[in-house]
């Protein structure tokens, strides 16, 4: 799920020249929302909350959800005051990660297996090998669209580029339901017009120091040379990284089979509590 900020003028045309463009990044919708919905109907078209009880947050929201200004991570008592006829459900995250196997099993499995998980709703795909059968990125693209829809009803984006950053910036910008292909000679005028935000990896305490040195955009990130962007970021790994990412460069390369990270579960109390008793139970 991605919770970078999307640009409309990102979201056209910007040629269809997918040479080179061999990194796909699939983004399910509203993932946990949208699974809810799946299994009963009646939700469709509702605002669907995922999140219950009274100090909780929100893990999810449906697109009618969000027209409220209900965002995930958001206390759950704010989205009830945001959407008051909200149908709030509690996470079932056993449902979600079962779903999520079956999704990257029967989809993303059938066209390569060089597949690289990011969460129970995003991954990487790298489809090079795939090219010979498939012929182009978007046809593939397509194929996966039209899968999850099919099997699992769902829907995703994609965003087709040359490396992961174009890629993951471009399905951000296809939401929802949609598909996005940046040619790869077209990378540099399309983080060109992002906010600094929209760059993954410039979160707000970055953001905040570049702002400290008069740097708000990417036309002024591009202008600071790479010794100074050291001293602003306070490291060279940082550093680094803004001076590609501001022109559209990123060499990692999408990384199969990495170790599953552990998935963790929590609950909120009803009310403070320094009683060790209650925190077990």
């Amino acid at each position: 799920m991605s919770t970078a900020p999307r640009v409309n003028a990102a979201k056209r045309d910007w040629g269809r020249n997918a040479s080179g463009c061999t990194i796909l990044h699939i983004d399910m919708d509203a993932f946990y929302a949208s699974l809810e919905a799946a299994r009963n109907p009646r939700l469709l078209g509702k605002p669907v909350i995922i999140g219950t009880g009274s100090r909780s947050v929100v893990s999810a929201a449906s697109y009618e959800a969000r027209k409220y200004g209900v965002n995930s991570a958001m206390p759950t008592a704010q989205a009830r005051r945001l959407c008051p006829n909200g149908i709030f459900l509690p996470v079932d995250m056993p449902y979600y990660v079962s779903i999520s196997s079956r999704i990257f099993k029967e989809v993303f499995s059938k066209i390569t297996d060089k597949v690289e998980q990011v969460s129970v709703d995003e991954c990487y795909v790298d489809v090079s090998s795939a090219l010979l059968r498939w012929k182009t990125p978007i046809a593939i693209g397509e194929w996966i669209r039209s899968e999850v829809a099919r099997k699992f009803h769902i829907t995703c984006s994609v965003g087709i580029a040359s490396n992961k950053l174009i890629a993951k910036m471009a399905s951000t910008n296809a939401k929802p339901n949609g598909m996005l292909i940046i040619p790869q000679n077209r990378n540099a005028d399309f983080v060109s017009i992002m906010p600094l935000r929209a760059i993954p990896g410039i979160g707000p305490a970055l953001a905040k120091k570049l702002a400290t040195w008069g740097i708000n955009s990417i036309e002024m990130l591009r202008s600071v040379d790479e010794k100074t962007l050291e001293r602003v970021a306070g490291s060279k790994v940082l550093a680094r990284m803004l001076y590609n990412t501001s022109r559209g460069i990123d060499t990692r390369q999408v990384m199969p089979h990495v170790p599953e990270k552990s998935i963790g579960t929590e609950s909120t109390l009803d009310k403070d509590t320094t009683d060790i008793a209650a925190v077990k139970n």
